[in-house]
């Protein structure tokens, strides 16, 4: 036991009793004024919003960035630039939160990513570009952490129920929003606008988190640890290149992609090593031997593996298949956006009153295994009525795991070890989403491929799917009719095996929510003996 100054989000300080260990019952913020936590959470979600809302706007704008700037062989450079630089940064920007207070670290991570929105919208070629983005990058790899670890500070996890559909919101307003918002601004101010667009906002964030914002003051006398952070950037980032590249740029065998998997394994075994030995590891290893904490990593590393993969082709079978355009495959998604906004909050709600989670987590994992598998059922003849009901069903089980998983990992750590835990649960979930994607996309081009070869003959398959297994819908629409067909049933073939194969990946995930134990979390009612 020991006493530590606790700060109330209006700046009041007061003496509180804090045993640091997870499970038990801190006052870290059940005595927080409401509307100032509001106030709080408003400016924390205004930067959320700006790390999500980012990569789905300018997606929309990349053609006609290219139209301008040209480089279509660096193209997909832009978006590794950033998610190479997110990814990198999220674990570094976690422990700089804990050894030098979380105020201060977020702040410098909203002003990077503001410098590389301006910088971006300034770029006059795909190399300065490229550049840019990865700066942006870099600063939104602090964004997600740092709200977490804020809202991990301020209320505790027994609390957090209650604000869990305001994240889930940004989600689904990201989701949604970010393809309209992204056409719009690109057609009718200019591309540059779609990085423009976050000065405000993140303005507004700045200013709102510098004023209202208040957290005790932190100076470690530890050096960092440059050596460890060097090396896990090095695994992360050979990581992502081999789910990036392989199989697009290079073939999965090939040289380069081997070459970067022992790289990987090389720099992750010795990030290991010398996390062991020195005194403040930026990823401390002992997190991991809380049995909820390792359980918890490898579900939501499974859920962005089978959510970001399985989601990246629901808007290709809406448009390909089912004749949707690219604005209304977005709004296509509501029925999954809504019901993971409404089940999230639900789930929030409940587990505030009663302190019970792990049947959540039990019950997620069962929804979104069901949800894939009734995905995996749509064909030619689907209607969006059907595909709706079943998105609905997955978007259910991603609403009791997305905020619930992270409330697990944060109860599961220490105070002092909160930035760390944020940023490990977020870091396990976008490789998960990496992975996903690559290996998704692997098979859904596979199957395509062998679908168009069997219905129009292995010359004209292999013309239509040698650019990727990926048509424009205008396109389409100008083939004849018996090639259009064939394309729309491999389609279909390839969003089936995707999904099949993403449901039997989420039954691992289902059966380790099982082993989870019910730790009380922390800011419950006190026991009384």
């Amino acid at each position: 036991m020991g006493k530590s100054q606790a700060a109330t989000p209006t700046g009041e300080r007061q003496q509180t009793t804090v045993e640091e260990r997870p499970g038990s019952a801190q006052n870290t913020g059940a005595d927080k004024q409401p509307a100032s936590v509001r106030v709080v959470l408003f400016a924390l979600m205004i930067a959320m919003l700006l790390a999500m809302l980012d990569n789905m706007i300018v997606g929309t704008a990349m053609p006609t960035i290219v139209g301008e700037l040209g480089g279509m062989s660096h193209l997909s450079w832009v978006v590794t630039a950033y998610t190479l630089a997110t990814a990198a940064s999220t674990p570094i920007w976690g422990k700089l939160g804990d050894m030098y207070g979380r105020k201060g670290v977020f702040l410098t991570s909203i002003a990077i990513f503001l410098l590389g929105s301006a910088l971006s919208g300034m770029a006059q070629d795909m190399g300065q570009l490229i550049g840019f983005r990865a700066v942006q990058g870099l600063g939104a790899g602090g964004l997600m952490v740092g709200v977490m670890a804020i809202i991990g500070d301020l209320i505790p996890p027994r609390e957090r129920g209650k604000y869990q559909g305001m994240m889930a919101g940004v989600m689904a307003v990201a989701m949604i929003g970010g393809p309209l918002v992204g056409g719009t601004i690109t057609d009718h101010l200019g591309w540059r606008w779609s990085f423009y667009i976050n000065l405000p906002l993140g303005a507004i964030a700045l200013i709102m988190v510098t004023a209202v914002l208040h957290l005790p003051k932190k100076r470690s006398q530890t050096r960092i640890d440059y050596v460890g952070a060097a090396l896990l950037t090095v695994g992360i980032t050979a990581l992502v290149l081999i789910t990036t590249w392989g199989g697009t740029e290079y073939d999965w065998l090939s040289s380069q992609i081997i070459g970067l998997g022992i790289l990987g394994v090389v720099a992750l075994v010795a990030f290991v090593l010398v996390e062991r030995k020195v005194t403040e590891p930026v990823l401390p290893l002992h997190i991991f031997r809380n049995g909820n904490f390792s359980l918890v990593t490898l579900i939501g590393f499974l859920v962005g593996f089978v959510m970001f993969g399985s989601m990246t082709f629901l808007p290709l079978f809406q448009q390909t298949v089912q004749g949707a355009s690219a604005t209304n495959s977005g709004l296509l998604l509501l029925p999954m956006l809504l019901a993971m906004m409404a089940v999230s909050l639900f789930a929030g709600r409940v587990t505030t009153a009663s302190g019970k989670y792990k049947v959540f987590v039990v019950v997620g994992g069962g929804l979104i295994t069901a949800g894939l598998a009734l995905l995996s059922l749509m064909d030619t003849d689907t209607t969006r009525f059907t595909s709706g009901v079943y998105m609905a069903v997955l978007g259910a089980g991603m609403g009791f795991l997305m905020q619930t998983t992270m409330l697990i990992a944060q109860n599961s750590v220490e105070m002092k070890d909160m930035g760390v835990g944020s940023s490990s649960a977020t870091l396990f979930r976008t490789i998960g989403g990496s992975f996903g994607v690559a290996i998704f996309g692997a098979i859904f081009t596979h199957r395509v491929e062998s679908t168009m070869i069997e219905r129009i003959g292995k010359a004209a398959g292999e013309k239509m799917t040698g650019g990727g297994a990926q048509m424009d819908p205008k396109g389409l629409a100008k083939l004849p009719p018996m090639i259009k067909d064939a394309y729309a049933h491999a389609v279909a073939s390839g969003t089936h095996h995707v999904f099949l194969w993403g449901a039997a990946v989420s039954i691992i995930g289902f059966a380790a929510a099982w082993f989870l134990k019910e730790v009380p979390l922390r800011g419950g009612p006190a026991k009384t003996k």
